[in-house]
């Protein structure tokens, strides 16, 4: 039976780095050896060539086009914000030319939002809520609302299988105890962290820093973290010294979705 994997196509902020307008020492060295080039974050689960995404932001094209892949039939929405659905036009025309009709899944209320900014999707899309009992490639879904602090809301998801259970939360900050419990027995937790550390008044703000996310992890008691979502703040090259078991995730690294 083949493997279960989690791709990182994509571990970016909602700017992606480099920042166009940006000499920072992040923004200089992902334009040359490139350790720090980062696309908005999206993920694929994938089993041998059967795959479903998580978000579709504006890089989408390139993020399929680096991999070789041509299609994808199924994707699971976080959000509305355009880094993660300002790929949904491109899919659609993928759809539209391929003579297929993807299907788009997000809770009720997100569908709501992309219909209002891209009314032309359900041509070639099938918008689907999230519901109790979602499964796609055998994993089951729950999702959840997550405070994304001045930017309003999102969502997370955890999925299990068998015996593996693993949680995708990009953007949240703050999180109130009801809203860490479907993070807690987690094999792997997958967590935006835009900056090592973010000055910015916390009303301001939108997403956990490395900090915050270490004071996170300690209570919810993952067996591993991985970060993403991550802003030209973050050196991969120089980290921190995170807790015991957690990193940053790297373009293209593939994880086992296994114990």
């Amino acid at each position: 039976m083949e493997e279960d994997r989690l791709v990182f196509w994509g571990t970016g902020d909602a700017m992606g780095v480099p920042r166009v307008y940006c000499e920072c020492g992040v923004c200089e060295e992902a334009r040359t050896t490139g350790v720090n080039r980062r696309l908005r974050s999206l993920v694929a689960v994938e089993q041998g060539d059967r795959r479903f995404l998580i978000d579709c932001g504006p890089d989408w094209r390139m993020q399929m086009e680096a991999r070789g892949i041509r299609t994808v039939d199924t994707i699971l929405v976080t959000h509305a914000h355009f880094d993660h659905i300002g790929g949904l036009p491109e899919w659609a025309d993928q759809c539209r030319w391929t003579g297929t009709k993807g299907v788009l899944y997000a809770p009720q209320e997100v569908l709501e939002s992309i219909g209002e900014r891209y009314p032309w999707l359900n041509r070639n899309l099938e918008l689907r809520p999230v519901e109790p009992g979602l499964v796609l490639g055998g994993w089951k879904i729950f999702g959840w609302r997550v405070n994304h602090g001045q930017n309003g809301y999102s969502y997370a998801y955890r999925l299990e299988k068998e015996n593996f259970a693993w949680v995708y939360c990009p953007d949240s900050i703050g999180l109130a105890d009801e809203e860490m419990q479907p993070m807690r027995q987690a094999d792997l937790l997958v967590l935006g962290t835009s900056f090592v550390q973010e000055d910015a008044e916390y009303s301001t703000r939108s997403v956990y820093d490395m900090r915050e996310a270490a004071e996170l992890i300690a209570i919810v008691g993952p067996a591993r973290t991985l970060y993403t979502h991550m802003s030209h703040d973050v050196d991969l090259n120089r980290l921190p010294k995170l807790p015991a078991n957690v990193s940053a995730a790297k373009t293209g690294i593939a994880v086992k979705l296994e114990r």
